[in-house]
């Protein structure tokens, strides 16, 4: 036999966020520090010995397994000491006898046995730890309590705080118009706060779908049939008892599977937080539009700080575009394991075990991208002066009502005489006085051509921001 080649010892990591591999655990390490105690390895830890413990407090109580005696309450006190106290102390001690057995899930099976065999209460639990289950069964329901944790604590949090955010904006900008741009050109007026309205909107809608995504989890042996479960206890209901487990944990029960549990919920939850991340970028995109046009002023941030390193004058949209650049990291992790998770060579392949440690990776860019978005979200300050002054030298934005009305009333060749008028050059205030004055409408509509403005041809634009705001308020 040959000689395995000598492995060098891992090297230590980082000592400082300076020294980090990945942004995520250096210059955004601040921003995603909520995040470690939920995707790390420790935290899988916890969570799988969480699950390994609850499993045999439910065993326990089964009355088909008289082999276990029900657990005192000293006993059950015990055993959810072991995680509650669980500590960096015991995720080394996991991992060195990972390190001797090679398997990260039987290491906590065994790190958990040590710690029962040293309590006499708790000697009875030793041959019920881990109890006809497979390791896939341990872990799919510690990455469900990750990502339901992970959803409900984090991200949707910051997703409500950036969309008060917007609440807020479109609520002191609901009557402000403003020139819309279709194709990049002057379009049909709205108001600021309508145009913001439109997103909250928007994620109002997503907001509640990723809420409501079930988070699934699965405790049925090595090819989903409870062979074993069966074999040893044939008197017992081992469905039942499953789906009585994985719904004590709050999570919902996948009925059928093969040895792993087949991660769609975890696709459908995704791409629910893709979405979500899409629309944002587009919010984005948005308002560093609208920066560039003037309808925003950034403020200065202090005589210290810096735009460029060679233009003083600059101040740039920089949460913005940090917001969209950790919207598009997020969303290309999540695609990657939207297509690779529901995918396993028949009962069983471990493509899925490297792949569901970057989930982390996922939550870490949207909560920094979030926290740009929400805090630029706060500096900004409309240019009113300006986008009033713009919106009022655009006489061409009247052609669209001017030629409706005329429609309306039979006048012939209506859209050809305003294209005519409004395409030859600049549209004047003056030309379209003479045209409406000449029209052969009744004299109130003639009366009411003649008052309109572009900024008071908004449509019902206030009255959609008005029931965006109140519908947002009622799903508070």
């Amino acid at each position: 036999m040959k000689d395995r080649p000598r492995q060098e010892p891992a090297a230590p990591g980082p000592a400082t966020s300076l020294e980090a591999l990945s942004p995520l655990d250096g210059r955004y390490v601040d921003k995603v520090a909520p995040l470690g105690p939920l995707f790390s390895e420790l935290a899988l830890m916890r969570y799988r010995l969480q699950v390994e413990v609850a499993w045999v407090k439910a065993l326990a109580a089964e009355p088909g397994l008289p082999e276990l005696p029900a657990l005192s309450a000293g006993a059950v006190a015990a055993l959810d000491a072991i995680v509650q106290g669980f500590s960096l102390d015991d995720g080394e001690r996991i991992k060195a006898l990972e390190q001797r057995c090679n398997h990260d899930v039987k290491a906590v099976e065994y790190f958990l046995r040590e710690r029962c065999e040293a309590n006499p209460a708790l000697v009875p639990c030793v041959p019920f730890i881990h109890f006809a289950c497979t390791s896939e069964d341990i872990n799919n329901l510690a990455y469900a309590l990750m990502l339901k944790q992970a959803r409900d604590q984090q991200f949707l949090p910051l997703l409500r705080a950036v969309m008060q955010s917007l609440a807020t904006l479109a609520r002191r900008y609901r009557t402000l118009p403003m020139m819309c741009r279709t194709h990049g050109q002057p379009a049909s007026p709205s108001t600021l706060g309508r145009e913001l309205g439109v997103f909250i909107h928007r994620l109002q809608r997503q907001s509640r779908r990723l809420a409501d995504q079930l988070i699934m989890g699965k405790i049925n042996g090595a090819t989903g049939n409870y062979n074993a479960h069966i074999l040893a206890c044939p008197d017992t209901d081992w469905p039942s008892l499953a789906r009585g487990f994985v719904e004590s944990l709050g999570l919902h029960w996948n009925a059928h599977t093969t040895q792993i549990e087949s991660h769609d919920y975890i696709v459908e939850l995704l791409d629910a937080m893709t979405l979500v991340q899409h629309i944002l970028t587009d919010l984005c995109r948005d308002i560093w539009g609208y920066i560039a046009l003037g309808f925003f002023r950034l403020p200065s941030e202090g005589r210290e700080r810096v735009g460029s390193s060679t233009m003083p004058h600059k101040i740039n949209p920089i949460d913005f575009e940090n917001a969209e650049g950790n919207f598009g990291m997020a969303n290309a992790v999540a695609r990657h394991l939207a297509h690779s998770l529901p995918l396993s060579r028949w009962q069983r392949d471990l493509s899925d075990s490297t792949s569901l440690r970057n989930l982390g990776v996922v939550f870490g860019h949207g909560m920094v991208g979030l926290q740009a978005l929400d805090q630029g979200l706060g500096k900004l300050q409309a240019n009113e002066e300006y986008i009033q002054e713009e919106l009022a030298g655009c006489w061409q934005l009247l052609a669209e009502p001017v030629q409706t009305v005329m429609r309306r009333y039979g006048v012939p060749d209506a859209y050809e005489r305003l294209r005519d008028l409004t395409r030859t050059g600049e549209a004047r205030h003056a030309s379209l006085l003479e045209l409406i004055n000449g029209l052969d409408v009744p004299e109130p509509v003639r009366e009411m051509l003649l008052n309109l403005t572009p900024a008071c041809y908004t449509g019902n634009a206030v009255q959609q921001v008005d029931a965006i705001l109140q519908a947002a308020e009622t799903a508070e």
